[in-house]
Protein backbone atom coordinates (compact mmCIF):
# COMPACT_ATOMS: atom_id res chain seq x y z
CA UNK A 1 0.00 0.00 0.00
CA UNK A 2 1.43 3.48 -0.90
CA UNK A 3 0.97 6.73 1.20
CA UNK A 4 -1.03 9.24 -0.49
CA UNK A 5 2.23 11.48 -0.47
CA UNK A 6 3.94 9.36 -3.09
CA UNK A 7 1.42 10.27 -6.33
CA UNK A 8 1.94 14.30 -5.14
CA UNK A 9 3.16 15.66 -8.55
CA UNK A 10 6.99 16.99 -8.34
CA UNK A 11 6.02 19.46 -11.32
CA UNK A 12 2.97 21.07 -9.46
CA UNK A 13 3.79 20.37 -5.87
CA UNK A 14 5.81 23.25 -5.63
CA UNK A 15 5.35 26.22 -4.07
CA UNK A 16 5.84 28.81 -7.32
CA UNK A 17 4.23 26.26 -8.96
CA UNK A 18 1.22 25.61 -7.25
CA UNK A 19 0.82 29.20 -6.98
CA UNK A 20 0.70 29.95 -10.10
CA UNK A 21 -1.92 27.32 -11.38
CA UNK A 22 -4.00 28.53 -8.27
CA UNK A 23 -3.86 32.48 -9.32
CA UNK A 24 -4.62 30.89 -12.98
CA UNK A 25 -7.47 28.96 -12.31
CA UNK A 26 -9.16 31.44 -10.68
CA UNK A 27 -9.18 33.59 -13.29
CA UNK A 28 -9.30 33.72 -17.80
CA UNK A 29 -5.53 34.87 -17.56
CA UNK A 30 -2.97 36.84 -15.65
CA UNK A 31 0.18 38.91 -17.04
CA UNK A 32 3.55 38.22 -16.09
CA UNK A 33 3.80 41.10 -13.75
CA UNK A 34 0.49 40.41 -11.23
CA UNK A 35 2.30 36.80 -10.88
CA UNK A 36 5.57 38.03 -10.27
CA UNK A 37 3.86 41.06 -8.01
CA UNK A 38 0.90 37.86 -6.05
CA UNK A 39 3.40 35.40 -5.65
CA UNK A 40 6.53 37.76 -4.88
CA UNK A 41 9.15 36.04 -6.85
CA UNK A 42 11.71 37.89 -9.12
CA UNK A 43 11.17 37.86 -12.78
CA UNK A 44 13.96 35.00 -13.46
CA UNK A 45 12.47 33.10 -10.83
CA UNK A 46 8.86 32.93 -12.10
CA UNK A 47 10.17 32.85 -16.21
CA UNK A 48 11.71 29.19 -15.05
CA UNK A 49 8.78 28.36 -12.97
CA UNK A 50 6.64 29.29 -16.05
CA UNK A 51 9.01 27.51 -18.61
CA UNK A 52 8.53 24.17 -16.61
CA UNK A 53 4.55 24.40 -16.44
CA UNK A 54 4.49 25.23 -19.95
CA UNK A 55 7.07 22.05 -21.38
CA UNK A 56 4.27 19.94 -19.07
CA UNK A 57 1.85 21.28 -21.12
CA UNK A 58 0.01 23.33 -18.20
CA UNK A 59 0.25 26.51 -19.44
CA UNK A 60 0.70 28.58 -22.00
CA UNK A 61 2.20 31.81 -22.45
CA UNK A 62 1.35 34.08 -25.18
CA UNK A 63 3.31 37.70 -25.97
CA UNK A 64 1.44 40.97 -27.71
CA UNK A 65 1.76 44.36 -27.55
CA UNK A 66 -0.55 47.01 -25.60
CA UNK A 67 -0.08 50.76 -26.07
CA UNK A 68 3.44 50.02 -27.45
CA UNK A 69 4.23 47.86 -24.51
CA UNK A 70 5.07 44.39 -24.27
CA UNK A 71 2.89 42.10 -22.48
CA UNK A 72 3.27 38.09 -21.48
CA UNK A 73 0.15 36.65 -20.49
CA UNK A 74 -0.16 33.39 -18.89
CA UNK A 75 -3.48 30.99 -19.04
CA UNK A 76 -3.91 27.72 -17.91
CA UNK A 77 -4.52 24.66 -20.13
CA UNK A 78 -6.82 21.69 -19.67
CA UNK A 79 -4.15 19.57 -18.46
CA UNK A 80 -3.15 22.10 -15.83
CA UNK A 81 -6.80 22.31 -14.43
CA UNK A 82 -6.98 18.67 -14.23
CA UNK A 83 -3.30 18.58 -12.84
CA UNK A 84 -4.09 21.06 -10.50
CA UNK A 85 -7.46 19.52 -9.07
CA UNK A 86 -5.92 16.51 -8.76
CA UNK A 87 -2.88 17.51 -6.73
CA UNK A 88 -5.26 19.37 -4.47
CA UNK A 89 -7.47 16.10 -4.48
CA UNK A 90 -4.19 14.17 -3.14
CA UNK A 91 -3.69 17.07 -0.50
CA UNK A 92 -7.12 17.05 0.57
CA UNK A 93 -6.45 13.40 1.31
CA UNK A 94 -3.27 13.82 2.94
CA UNK A 95 -4.74 16.30 5.60
CA UNK A 96 -7.93 14.09 6.32
CA UNK A 97 -5.22 11.38 7.16
CA UNK A 98 -3.37 13.74 9.47
CA UNK A 99 -6.84 14.57 10.92
CA UNK A 100 -7.75 11.55 11.56
CA UNK A 101 -4.61 10.91 13.74
CA UNK A 102 -5.60 13.71 15.92
CA UNK A 103 -8.76 12.33 16.90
Amino acid sequence: MTHPSSTLDDTIHQRVRLGILAVLSESRRADFGYLQEVLEVTAGNLSQHLTILEEAGHIQIAKAFEDKRSRTWITITRRGRAALASEVATMRTLLDGISAQRT
